[in-house]
């Protein structure tokens, strides 16, 4: 099973219930249900554009703490009540918060990156391209349009996640 790169929207009140349910419940499940389209997985795209930027010449050096930070989150709220296999598989470190004034911060900085001009040295041979991502040979598929398609992805969700001033969670699973 591969990991994938995780994020939902909520808001405080949903998180508010999901404390609660986790203190009323015998197995401490949080009754975590953010609805479909308050979900997305990035796949592995976004670690590998992290790579990609962290070892090409970019003209924003502050994209990879920006990026690090939408798929890391922040550190300091207590919102281990996550910490269940109802929100994931506990493979890796469990699912972190990122508040409605962090997220507004992020999606304004996503949509100030010219992605065309970051990618504007990556490899037109897919093999090649692939491995400038840390994606190894073989990676099946076009890597800039994957690269970009979950970016974009990415960008729209924090951006609805903004308007409507909620919180993001992210984790890997």
């Amino acid at each position: 099973m591969a990991l994938t790169q995780q994020f939902a929207r909520v808001t405080r009140d949903h998180l508010d219930q999901c404390r609660a349910n986790a203190l009323d419940s015998p197995g401490a499940a949080p009754g975590w249900d953010p609805p479909t389209e308050d979900l997305l997985d990035t796949d592995w795209a976004t670690w590998g554009l992290i790579r990609y930027c962290r070892t090409a010449r970019t003209d924003q050096p502050d994209l990879v703490a920006l990026l690090d930070r939408a798929i890391s989150g922040d550190q300091g709220e207590d919102i281990g009540f996550l910490d269940h296999p109802e929100v994931y598989d506990g493979f890796t470190d469990p699912p972190q918060l990122l508040d409605a004034a962090a997220v507004t911060a992020i999606a304004r900085a996503l949509d100030a990156i010219a992605l065309d001009e970051v990618l504007a040295e990556l490899p037109t041979v897919d093999d090649d391209a692939a491995e400038a991502c840390g994606f190894g040979r073989g990676f099946n598929g076009d890597v800039r349009d994957y690269l970009v398609r979950h970016f974009e992805a990415m960008r729209e969700f924090y951006g609805g996640a903004a308007r409507r001033g909620q919180c993001v969670v992210v984790w890997t699973d």
